[in-house]
């Protein structure tokens, strides 16, 4: 059994998934590892696509003092599905655990290189009920749209993430 990371990944105004997940690389402010989606309600479609679902496979990569995670998405099968990007209000890491601040934005990528912005729905709404200011709700945007730049530029995402795949 390898090394395990702890990841306490919080949502507001009070959901927390934690997670025990092996890892692939701890380059420090870089971690590489490996989880399976599960407790999904509904698979994630995105422009009409089924991207994720429950029994999926990431790689993900949390990026300590960023804003910001990168999972590469791989079916059952392990083909490449695309990369998701989560928008967080911090990436924190203290020992073998990671905690993350989801802000309700996401990005998918498909292999392609076309980008989609998704859940601005859920931001408006964590808006409007008072669950985030409005200074949260911009810094999500900005975050989002600065990820989406860098995509258009091919300076997204960090080189890192194309250094490993599902099966290493």
């Amino acid at each position: 059994m390898g090394q395990r990371i702890n990841l306490t990944y919080r949502r507001i105004p009070n959901r927390i998934l934690e997670r025990d997940d092996e890892i692939v690389a701890d380059l420090g402010n870089v971690i590489v590892a490996k989880s399976r989606f599960a407790g999904m309600l509904a698979p994630l479609k995105v422009n009409g696509i089924e991207v994720i679902r429950n029994g999926y496979n990431m790689l993900y990569f949390a990026f300590v003092g960023k804003n910001y995670d990168v999972l590469k998405v791989y079916d059952e099968e392990g083909n490449f599905k695309g990369l998701y990007i989560d928008v967080l209000a911090y990436t924190r890491r203290e020992g073998n655990t990671l905690d993350m601040l989801d802000l309700f934005l996401d990005i998918f990528v498909f292999p392609n290189g076309e980008a989609f912005l998704i859940d601005e729905d859920e931001l408006e709404m964590a808006l409007n009920y008072g669950l985030i200011d409005k200074k949260t709700f911009d810094f999500a945007y900005r975050v989002a749209r600065e990820i989406l730049e860098k995509l258009k530029r091919k300076k997204f995402p960090p080189e890192i993430v194309w250094e490993y795949d599902w099966g290493d």
